[in-house]
This record gives C-alpha cells, structure tokens and sequence, in this order.
C-alpha cells in the first residue's frame, strides 16, 4: 500500500511523539513536524477518514494498527538509513535530512539490500578515507 509522502511524515511524528511524551495532540505534531495547526487539522482528518489513527473524546491521537505498521516501516528505514550514512562517514546532521528522504522512496527490495550490508564495513571503509 502507498501513500503520500506527508501521511507518512505524520503517522511517524505520531508515533515518535507517543513514545516519547505518552499522549500525542495536534498542538504537539504541529510543532514537531514545523507546521501550521491548521494543516494538522486537515492531516489528521484525512488520517481519521482512511483509518490510519483515532482521536479520543480527550483530543489524544491514537495510531491504528494499520497506522502503526506504517509508522513503524518509516521509523524504522529512517533510522537504519541515518546510521548507515553516518558509517559511511557523513555528517550526522545531513544523513538525517536524507534519511528523511531516502525513507519515502526507495523500493522494499533496495531497503532489504541496503539492510543486508555490513554497517560495519561501511565504517571500515569511511575510516580509511
């Protein structure tokens, strides 16, 4: 299943924000994600509508398991991405902003490769440079 880049953006805001606060509100995606509240609104109205997240009678943003899944597929390349291209030797601040990137659109099967790689080697190797 595909969807856009910003769902994506969201849903893994969502989860990064419960894990690390508990409860998730719009005022706390808007200022995670840089973002006006007016455009959480409209996010998490389309989120609720597809039935990737639920908002309690509170105002508290609850993942679905299918937003969950997405949302943890994001984190998860996000954060394998970021350490693979620090290994590689790059700045730490760049390979998050591409690992932002690179987490929207490559294939399942480039992930799995890039995945298999040895990080280890990779380190080797920006040692020796």
């Amino acid at each position: 299943m595909k969807i856009q880049e910003s769902a994506e953006n969201y849903l893994e805001a969502i989860l990064m924000l419960g894990l690390r606060k508990g409860e998730v509100h719009s005022v706390d995606i808007a200022a995670e994600l840089e973002v006006s509240k007016p455009s959480v609104s409209v996010a998490m109205k389309k989120l609720r509508e597809n039935g990737y997240i639920q908002v309690s009678g509170e105002g508290h943003i609850l993942l679905t398991d299918l937003g969950r899944e997405i949302a943890q597929r994001m984190y998860e390349r996000h954060t394998f991405l970021c350490e693979w291209l620090v290994a590689l030797g790059v700045d730490p601040q760049i390979a998050a902003q591409d690992a932002c990137r690179m987490e929207h659109v490559i294939s399942e099967e480039t992930f799995a490769a890039i995945r298999a790689l040895d990080i280890s080697a990779a380190s080797r190797k920006a040692d020796v440079n």
